[in-house]
């Protein structure tokens, strides 16, 4: 599907790109096309600091493939707001990828330091969503 057709299938609907680098947006939209991976997360500023719009819960947005083409469209359930350090180990669990909250801590303390972002109470927004269409096929 043409990212044109699947805007006009769901009106309003935002674009982003889960990850920063392809190797991790492969794996992560791989997650969430089997179902393994229904949270997402990212610092609060870092949305002000793309310009992007925040999530809003029953709104439709489509995930883009590393080339720019849609890869999925998924719907806001939740969303959250809290510090980095009261991340729980069951959202870690369905952000599907990684194994414990040690492993999410060390891993989105990374990201965020690159982005310039971190501090241990830096304050996450977490939303939770579901699969409603894969555009494309599951890479295994």
């Amino acid at each position: 599907m043409q990212l044109e057709d699947a805007l006009a299938k769901y009106p309003g609907a935002a674009t982003f790109r889960f990850g920063d680098n392809e190797r991790l947006m492969a794996e992560i939209l791989r997650l969430v096309r089997t179902g393994k991976k229904t949270v997402t997360c990212d610092a609060l500023a870092a949305f002000s600091q793309r310009g992007d719009a925040l999530p809003q819960v029953g709104r439709v947005d489509i995930a883009l493939d590393w080339h720019g083409q849609p890869a999925c469209a998924i719907r806001t359930v939740d969303v959250q707001q809290m510090p980095f350090e009261d991340v729980s180990e069951n959202l870690v669990r369905d952000h599907g990828e990684f194994p414990d909250v040690a492993a999410w801590r060390k891993g989105y303390e990374t990201e965020l330091r690159r982005a310039g972002l971190f501090a241990p109470d830096v304050m996450m927004l977490v939303e939770r969503f579901e699969l409603i269409e894969n555009f494309g096929t599951i890479d295994v």
